[in-house]
């Protein structure tokens, strides 16, 4: 084996894989400086681990709670949630934006501290959000025994505690670290939540698995999907130039006591109007009045 050779077809591989100023012009390479914090999906998991122990205390976490205890572990959770926050919302800052990236790295902690600190501030009310939730999937699901086993099992549940929290952060304007946290319930659940979409309370997804909730869906309360349903949009509008527009509402709005039911697909920004029941395997593209009813009926569509 000639080592030299190897050795030098290896320095010729390293040059030509460290040579990025070509990558960098495309948006493939992205340059820190040396104290900028990273994102890291490890510890956003700590993250997401630390929120599901404080919103469902004997639930999740590594230990035995009791009332006795309950405040201190708490304590040590927030506190643990709020130095880990900080850091990734400022590793999110330095990541998505060009004009906060170049501030001094003081300046970007102080912006990462006003959000994190905002955040740490509506968990009481992100809790009070999930509790509908569990309550939504325990009254909509005959097989459930417990709102123990929705909190501990369901998917649902698991999902919407990352979405809820993910939903914050985005509304903030962090970059980035709102999509890594719903992603992650994406991978675990099957359920793919935007960050951006607006969702409201005693919402549920049975079963769950492929369900997709576009960026900017808005959802009532009281509304139930089945696994399998999209939320969509249809073909994305071009510029002038044959780029896609980006940044409109382009994805349906559902509004209270709505079901829709197991592989629906409903695209473009239009209305699912109040109370109105969407049957399996159907395809909507124009709304639907309140109160209607769409099914399939001798593979042809039919609103009753």
């Amino acid at each position: 084996m000639n080592f030299d050779k190897i050795a030098h077809q290896f320095q010729q591989i390293v040059d030509e894989l460290s040579d990025c100023t070509d990558m960098e012009k495309k948006g493939f390479f992205h340059e820190y400086r040396d104290s900028d914090p990273i994102p890291s999906s490890k510890i956003v998991e700590e993250i997401i681990e630390l929120c599901r122990t404080i919103f469902f205390p004997g639930y999740y976490g590594k230990s035995s709670i009791s009332h006795t205890t309950l405040k201190y572990n708490m304590g040590v959770n927030v506190e643990r949630l709020y130095q880990l926050l900080l850091k990734q919302i400022a590793a999110g800052l330095c990541f998505g934006n060009a004009d906060v990236k170049d501030l001094p790295i003081h300046e970007l902690y102080s912006q990462a501290e006003y959000i994190c600190g905002k955040i740490i501030s509506l968990l009481p009310e992100i809790r009070s959000q999930l509790e509908t939730d569990v309550i939504a999937a325990y009254d909509g699901d005959p097989a459930a025994v417990s709102l123990g086993e929705v909190i501990s099992c369901y998917p649902t549940i698991k999902a919407l505690t990352n979405y809820r929290v993910a939903h914050e952060l985005y509304r903030m304007n962090v970059p980035l670290i709102p999509r890594i946290i719903t992603e992650m319930a994406h991978s675990e659940t099957g359920i793919d939540i935007h960050p951006g979409a607006q969702i409201g309370r005693y919402f549920t997804i049975d079963h769950g698995t492929g369900v997709v909730i576009g960026a900017t869906c808005i959802i009532g309360e009281h509304v139930k999907l089945y696994q399998g349903v999209t939320l969509g949009a249809k073909s994305f509008p071009l510029d002038e130039e044959g780029n896609p527009i980006k940044g409109i509402p382009r994805h349906p709005i559902i509004e209270d006591n709505v079901i829709v039911y197991s592989n629906a697909t409903i695209l473009g920004r239009i209305t699912i109007g109040k109370g109105a029941t969407i049957g399996g395997n159907v395809w909507v593209t124009e709304d639907v009045p309140a109160g209607s009813r769409i099914i399939q009926y001798n593979n042809r569509k039919r609103n009753e």
